[in-house]
């Protein structure tokens, strides 16, 4: 039998080695103990771990790589969007993914994804990974960078606290679990709706409040027994609410308004069966 073309053996065989070898992730943090851990964790998970303490040791690694995970803050004035912009440059499509404290200014620039500490769990950043993993397979890749966004400003707020953020013609950006089974629709349905226009006249007439609030910046503050909602659910216990509304920057940077609601106080009843958020 004849044997195919060396080029062709090649190329299989190139090509199997692409799907079978681990993904080389290459890991910046000038903390040992940080690196180390996060080392060791992705090694776990079957990632090859290509560890840098420093932006000099990053960029030497830079051809050995298929994505980088980079803190932000590197101590001495670095940081490791100087890092992100080199390796955009020189291998524009190698994913990056930031590690930062804060999402600032930074947030939106040439890393594919922003992982914000103290909020994001390792399960975080191993679907970051494994999403980004089709950029190495020459797929594109979308990352709904709005939704992590705002579902971090949500879980700092508190899952047992309806949010809702709203942008000044009262279109919704984003609604947590929360609302969306106190509203009785799956969180997709309310993205780009107008709540004046689909809730009316269910919820309380938020027009007011959600214009002044993303013009002025003012904060919106409100203790009642009606909540969100026009008028108290029939089934509901007599229920003290604190509603509160105050502004912030989009992540388009237009004005907004996050509209909450908790529960102050419970009646001695089994509220919970009444309640399935609480």
């Amino acid at each position: 039998m004849m044997e195919p073309p060396e080029s062709l053996r090649n190329g299989t065989n190139e090509m199997q080695s692409t799907t079978t070898q681990p993904v080389r992730v290459l890991l910046l943090d000038d903390e040992p103990t940080n690196l180390h851990l996060r080392s060791a964790i992705l090694r776990q998970h079957g990632y090859e771990c290509v560890p840098a303490s420093t932006i000099e040791e990053a960029t030497d690694l830079f051809n050995n790589i298929d994505i980088a995970v980079l803190d932000y803050h590197l101590g001495a004035g670095q940081f490791g969007t100087e890092v992100a912009a080199l390796l955009r440059r020189r291998r524009p499509h190698v994913p990056i993914i930031i590690l930062s404290a804060t999402i600032d200014r930074y947030f939106g620039g040439v890393e594919d994804m922003h992982l914000l500490k103290g909020h994001s769990s390792v399960e975080d950043l191993l679907d970051a990974l494994s999403s980004l993993e089709a950029k190495r397979r020459g797929a594109p890749v979308v990352v709904d960078a709005r939704d992590f966004f705002y579902s971090r400003i949500a879980m700092a707020i508190g899952t047992d606290v309806l949010v809702q953020i709203f942008d000044e013609k009262g279109i919704w950006q984003y609604c947590n679990d929360s609302v969306a089974e106190y509203l009785g629709q799956p969180r997709e349905w309310f993205i780009g709706r107008s709540v004046f226009q689909e809730m009316r006249p269910f919820m309380r007439d938020w027009s007011d409040v959600l214009q002044t609030v993303c013009l002025t910046r003012e904060t919106y503050i409100d203790r009642t027994h009606r909540g969100l909602l026009a008028q108290p659910r029939p089934q509901e216990p007599q229920l003290t609410w604190s509603v509160l509304a105050f502004p912030i920057t989009l992540h388009d940077n237009r004005s907004g308004a996050v509209l909450t609601a908790r529960i102050l106080d419970k009646p001695p009843t089994r509220t919970s069966e009444l309640l399935p958020f609480l």
